[in-house]
């Protein structure tokens, strides 16, 4: 029998953090990490779990990334949330706070066009701050796999964030 009380107090922290990382407020943060845990009762009704930290991070960055998808398609705005006003800043001043907004918006938008792994990836190393070796003993896989995707995800989000940029000084011209 499972003892789901210590696994989500284990576990419940990185899940939590993942999802408000990927998510940026605690109300969808806060959903995602109830579906999260849902989804993984469910899966362990089906098959043993083996890595419940690794499962419940893929489930919550899935699940995450499900829910940017959602809104962006609810909203065409690139209107990025209250909570994101919050992030501290060096000098935070009006310039700066819409050039983050943006920034975070844009990223959002190019994260949810990444296939699953890639973003999953690009989420551990960069939100997580994990090394190589810790997605891929996390995720099961080689650690040259996880640089592989590491990679693929930097490169398709360069590329993207280069075709936004030129998009948007096409329209200032």
């Amino acid at each position: 029998m499972i003892d789901w009380q210590t696994i989500i107090e284990k576990h419940g922290p990185v899940v939590w953090q993942t999802a408000y990382r990927l998510l940026g407020n605690r109300a969808d943060a806060a959903d995602c990490f109830q579906e999260t845990f849902v989804s993984a009762l469910e899966f362990s009704r089906r098959q043993r779990i083996r890595n419940f930290s690794a499962l419940l991070i893929h489930l919550a960055t899935v699940r995450a990334i499900d829910q940017l998808r959602k809104r962006f398609r609810r909203s065409d705005s690139n209107v990025a949330s209250a909570d994101w006003v919050a992030v501290p800043s060096k000098n935070p001043g009006p310039v700066q706070m819409a050039q983050q907004q943006e920034l975070i918006a844009r990223l959002r938008e190019s994260l949810i066009q990444l296939p699953p792994a890639e973003a999953q990836v690009f989420c551990m190393r960069y939100l997580n701050d994990m090394s190589y070796r810790q997605i891929a003993k996390e995720l099961g896989i080689k650690t040259n796999a996880a640089g592989v995707l590491l990679h693929r995800a930097r490169a398709k989000l360069r590329k993207s964030f280069e075709v936004s940029t030129k998009e948007k000084n096409e329209v200032v011209l």
